[in-house]
């Protein structure tokens, strides 16, 4: 019974497999693959905007010679891409792999890790050959991607590695605040300070991507895109695919974006600050209520409020008063206060500053 029963499921899978053959033969699916990563910089060349940046290095990999790096700014400017490229220039596609160590804040890297893993690697003694017959520089880049993150003890270990192992082994520190990293490090380091990227740069870029994806867009809509990710192309490019994704062959318009932005419309910004400067405490409550309840975030209403009252006609002295309350709600909000009655605090103020000769 048991080998009748084993004969039947051979013969089953041999029919799942025949059944399976031809469409894993000819239909090869191409994998989907985010847009940040398929559209990440391959070259240097095609690092946007950081023009000092892309200028040493270049000169840097036709001398195959590279200081100890650090690279700060804020997110999405290009830091992690730019040394992964300049990376992949030096060592080829098939070295790569084994020449860099890429450290990320989502690794383990406390004083443990810098002592065996990084001090391990940077050991390491390499060949000054490629594969393909061309010149290699004789040394390893060790990748510390969110430096910042890393705690005192393991930046203070990090500083002898560094100096003992220059010879085999380069870092590239990468940070948002040069701040938080140790002097003894950013002493060791050519600095380098990423921008964030220019309107007409973020623009040019999506919509290149706009045409090799074939996406259908308006101007409104990419000058949306534009202003909403503030400088960070990363962001930029995600809520493109995410617009992409939830209007299938139709316009990518101002709505769409706003809508994945989770930024809160401007007429409605607008509608607020009239009631508080021309309506009662009543209404200025209600439409508070009706922001809160829609579920838009306290702290995305306060950036955009801060925004419009730079924009408005009064006087210093009632803006100032105004920010410095701003101020002291957005402390409150990431503590953990109440987003309604925060809210409802900062509108009293406008009102009281509005009303005020």
């Amino acid at each position: 019974m048991q080998a009748f029963l084993k004969g039947t499921s051979v013969q089953s899978s041999k029919l799942q497999k025949d059944k399976g053959a031809p469409g894993t033969s000819t239909e090869k699916r191409a994998r989907p693959v985010p847009w940040v990563e398929k559209y990440r910089p391959k070259c240097v060349d095609e690092v946007a905007f950081q023009d000092e940046v892309v200028a040493v290095l270049k000169k840097s990999l036709e001398g195959a010679d590279l200081p100890n790096l650090l690279f700060y700014g804020p997110p999405g400017t290009g830091k992690t891409s730019t040394i992964l490229a300049a990376s992949r220039e030096l060592f080829g596609p098939q070295l790569y792999k084994q020449r860099v160590l890429e450290l990320n804040a989502s690794d383990e890297r406390g004083i443990q890790v810098v002592r065996h893993k990084v001090k391990n690697f940077a050991q390491l003694t390499v060949a000054g050959t490629r594969t393909d017959g061309k010149r290699c520089p004789p040394f390893k880049i060790i990748i510390l991607d969110e430096a910042d993150s890393m705690t005192g003890p393991a930046q203070a270990a990090l500083r002898r590695t560094m100096e003992k192992e220059s010879r085999t082994t380069r870092f590239c520190l990468i940070c948002n605040y040069v701040s938080r990293i140790i002097e003894p490090l950013t002493s060791r380091c050519s600095k380098f300070r990423f921008k964030p990227l220019a309107n007409w740069i973020q623009e040019e870029r999506l919509l290149e991507i706009c045409s090799k994806e074939n996406l259908k867009y308006s101007k409104e809509g990419i000058a949306a895109l534009v202003k909403v990710s503030e400088g960070d192309l990363r962001k930029a490019i995600t809520f493109l695919q995410s617009a992409a994704r939830l209007v299938v062959d139709q316009e990518i318009t101002e709505k769409t974006i706003v809508e994945i932005a989770g930024v809160v419309p401007s007429k409605m910004i607008d509608n607020l600050l009239q009631t508080c400067f021309k309506g009662t405490f009543e209404k200025v409550q209600i439409a508070i209520k009706d922001m809160v309840d829609e579920g838009y975030a306290a702290t995305q209403i306060l950036i955009q409020l801060h925004e419009s009252i730079i924009e408005q006609d009064l006087n210093d002295k009632k803006k100032s008063a105004i920010t410095e309350k701003m101020a002291v709600v957005d402390k409150c909000l990431a503590d953990g206060a109440d987003e309604y009655l925060q809210l409802l605090s900062l509108c009293s103020i406008i009102i009281e500053q509005s009303s005020t000769n």
